[in-house]
């Protein structure tokens, strides 16, 4: 008998990235919230590259912690590494990394789980759903035993019947030494779930004495970072570099000598692989004109011998593994103590999901990160994060948390996903959002803190030093438009030591900020504030001056896009008889369901002329029910 009877309002099943957000953010909005995981030694764990963020990947872990998530902070607490990236280029697509000590990530996260309120941990491998009447009322762990909830975040990652493939041995595993999901995949297709494959893999780890670091190049920290969340006040551990090398014809050869031993190449691997981050093998078949590729060596943390060797991601069998590692200059020594290998696992269509990642069909699943056909651990707690809120608004019946693509990456992503779906791993860029410039990491917390407040997740102190911030740029942006800079030799002296023009009349001091020689700190010279500026400031300032044209552009074009999405298509709308749609986009509109005209008008192979046939419907539509 059944005798634990506690009920939750939402319970998390799996305890990646994805699944604490999901949590948190669920306990953290008051909701009884249960995170399962199959083994409680392996929460937040970094089965692939230890490193937090990157390009776009950033933004997302900013807008995260914008909201109250915690892979920033988590992140601050065990970086060991930070870069910025693009800094060559404009604001717009600058992106923070991290590389991370994956022990002390693990450790810091699990402390955090464990210590928030209204939240239960359990160690527990979930079979299959309670479910009446098409909604969800619990779940079954594999032992029979039975728990309630009123909605469920499932945050499987590559868990669900994954295998993992070394040359021609198949090990059923959702990461190496851990139990495959079965019974819950086959729970989801008796649901009603359509699944399909996608894979993924890891490089080899090798042993630090074993490697000749002075045959790679280090890439040092940066040596003053700014921290990835908002919140942290300075980094906290010792910072170390890594180390670059590159392959050579050897390695690629020895690639393409043994290709029928790997499993991508042999056969055995089915699912769709990552464009974006090819296995070895990949590399050598699809660019052969490359005769070397890029290596990364880099710390797995600060109390481990262990190296992870991105770049070199393969399926191979370890004595083959073993032979081109070893073709590398530095690594001609090199142990292997973990060998690399591919993942192959069932992902659900995101076409089946809402905008708030519910799914469509069963009322009270939400579903989050790998599950939903993406890749990486940024983009799966950006997922998390939003499922958790929105499991939460449903139980406290709460309008949805949906932020649209004007608004955050997050944005872009759900919609993109929801939208159009995807038949291969998901990545976020840079590139995915169009409204770029104004989606900036420098300023996630300056659009999305009144919003995480707003939910609960973000306490009032940090919201008033927030809106503190926003006053002091507009009161120095409105000060130096105001300031009049007139021509003078120590100032024209000033601007040709800077290569920029001389003056010969008054000049406003924003119009000289504009110039592409100028910066925030000749402002601060050429007339600076009697009140102190702080650093945020300042970098706020010189960008939204700077950039004021494009910014306004963009504005304009938001504009726009909101007038789209204010136009609701009905729920009940038949697009089987709507007059002069194609067969093929009435089962796309049929199976997604878009909200609004500007949803729609994303949908693959939407046309200006559908959208105006649709757009006819939906007046006849109203006008019907109006009579």
């Amino acid at each position: 008998m059944n005798l634990y009877r506690k009920k939750y309002d939402v319970i998390v099943v799996g305890a990646g990235h994805a699944g604490c957000e999901a949590a948190l953010a669920a306990a953290g909005m008051g909701c009884t919230t249960c995170l399962m995981t199959i083994d409680l030694d392996k929460i937040a764990s970094m089965p692939c590259s230890p490193s937090i963020g990157g390009m776009a990947k950033g933004q997302l872990v900013k807008e995260i912690d914008a909201l109250g998530g915690y892979m920033a902070k988590i992140s601050d607490s065990s970086a060991i590494q930070y870069r910025t990236l693009n800094t060559k280029k404009g604001p717009a697509v600058h992106s923070t990394r991290t590389q991370n000590d994956k022990s002390k990530y693990h450790q810091n996260m699990k402390a955090v789980l464990e210590k928030a309120d209204n939240l239960d941990i359990k160690q527990a491998m979930v079979e299959d759903f309670i479910i009446e009447n098409n909604e969800i009322k619990g779940i079954y762990d594999n032992t029979g035993f039975d728990y309630s909830a009123k909605t469920i975040v499932l945050a499987t990652g590559t868990f669900l019947k994954g295998v993992i493939h070394i040359g021609s041995s198949q090990i059923m595993a959702g990461r190496a030494g851990e139990f495959s999901s079965v019974g819950l995949a086959n729970s989801l297709a008796k649901a009603g779930f359509t699944a399909g494959r996608m894979k993924t893999g890891t490089p080899p780890r090798l042993h630090l004495d074993s490697v000749d670091l002075s045959k790679f190049d280090a890439q040092e920290s940066n040596p003053d970072p700014e921290p990835f969340s908002f919140s942290t006040k300075k980094h906290m551990l010792p910072l170390v570099p890594s180390y670059m090398g590159r392959t050579n014809q050897q390695t690629h050869d020895l690639i393409r000598k043994n290709l029928k031993y790997s499993a991508l190449y042999g056969g055995q691997i089915k699912g769709k692989s990552a464009r974006y981050c090819p296995s070895f093998e990949d590399k050598i078949v699809k660019f052969p004109e490359r005769e070397s590729h890029r290596i990364i060596l880099q710390h797995e943390g600060l109390d481990t011998k262990e190296i992870y060797a991105s770049g070199l991601g393969n399926s191979l069998p370890l004595e083959i593994q073993t032979e081109f590692v070893r073709s590398v200059k530095g690594l001609e020594q090199a142990e292997i103590m973990r060998p690399g290998y591919a993942i192959e696992y069932d992902y659900i269509n995101p076409q089946e999901l809402t905008l708030t990642l519910e799914s469509k069909h069963l009322k009270g699943l939400f579903l989050a990160g790998q599950v939903n056909g993406t890749s990486g651990y940024e983009e799966a707690a950006a997922q998390g994060l939003w499922a958790g809120i929105n499991a939460a608004c449903k139980v406290q019946k709460r309008p949805p948390f949906i932020l649209d693509r004007s608004q955050s990456y997050m944005g872009v992503m759900i919609d993109d996903l929801v939208t159009k779906g995807t038949s291969e791993p998901y990545r976020m860029f840079t590139s995915r959002a169009e409204y770029r410039l104004v989606l900036r990491e420098d300023n996630a917390d300056l659009r999305l803190t009144e919003i995480g407040y707003g939910l609960g997740l973000v306490d009032k102190n940090t919201l008033k030093s927030v809106n503190e911030l926003k006053s002091n740029i507009d009161k120095e942006i409105s000060r130096i438009r105001n300031i009049v800079i007139k021509p003078s030799k120590t100032i024209n002296d000033y601007l040709e030591a800077k290569k920029t023009s001389p003056i010969t009349t008054g000049i406003h001091l924003d119009h000289l900020l504009k110039r592409f020689e100028m910066s925030y700190s000749d402002v601060e010279k050429l007339n600076p504030s009697v009140e102190p500026v702080g650093k945020r400031v300042k970098k706020q300032v010189q960008i939204e001056v700077k950039y004021e044209g494009y910014i306004a552009r963009q504005v304009s074009e938001i504009k726009k896009y909101k007038d789209m999405e204010k136009i609701n298509i009905p729920e009940k709308i038949d697009y089987k008889i709507v007059p002069g749609l194609s067969n093929e986009l009435v089962e796309k509109l049929g199976k997604i369901r878009p909200l609004s005209i500007g949803q729609a008008s994303r949908i693959d192979g939407m046309t200006p002329a559908a959208i105006s046939v649709i757009m006819v419907a939906i007046s006849a539509y109203k006008r019907k029910r109006a009579s």
